[in-house]
């Protein structure tokens, strides 16, 4: 395609199968938190996974295991506020159990979490 200075665009991205779109209510069944980066280390039997704690707001910090490894050393992680989804089933990784996922977008340059642009408080929810 070309626009009327001739100059290339990219054509729109095609439609994603209905059996692929989710409805509303599969996205509110979805509890989407911040939370604080409270620790960080390498995963012991991962070269591409870290082990981190998360601060929601809860009692305890929730241990996440999240494949980031290669875009973030642990000590850069702490203090961060993060996008997790908290209501997964744990899952054990390498050996490791994560107690919920750490989103994040990825590109040519690499890894990059998801994270609030101002600071709020840890638990809140993102709608």
């Amino acid at each position: 395609m070309s626009d009327e200075a001739g100059k290339t665009q990219t054509p729109p991205a095609a439609p994603t199968p209905a059996a692929a779109l989710a409805s509303i209510q599969d996205f509110q069944k979805l509890a989407f938190r911040v939370g604080v980066i409270v620790s960080a280390e390498l995963h012991p039997q991962a070269d591409r996974l870290l082990v981190i704690n998360v601060d929601l707001g809860e009692p305890t910090p929730r241990q996440v295991v999240a494949g980031i490894r290669a875009s973030y050393q642990p000590a850069d992680l702490l203090g961060k506020q993060v996008v997790v989804v908290a209501n997964l089933q744990p899952a054990v990784l390498r050996g490791i159990e994560s107690q919920g996922m750490i989103l994040a977008a990825s590109d040519d340059s690499g890894i990059v979490v998801v994270s609030p642009l101002r600071a709020v408080k840890p638990g809140s929810p993102v709608k």
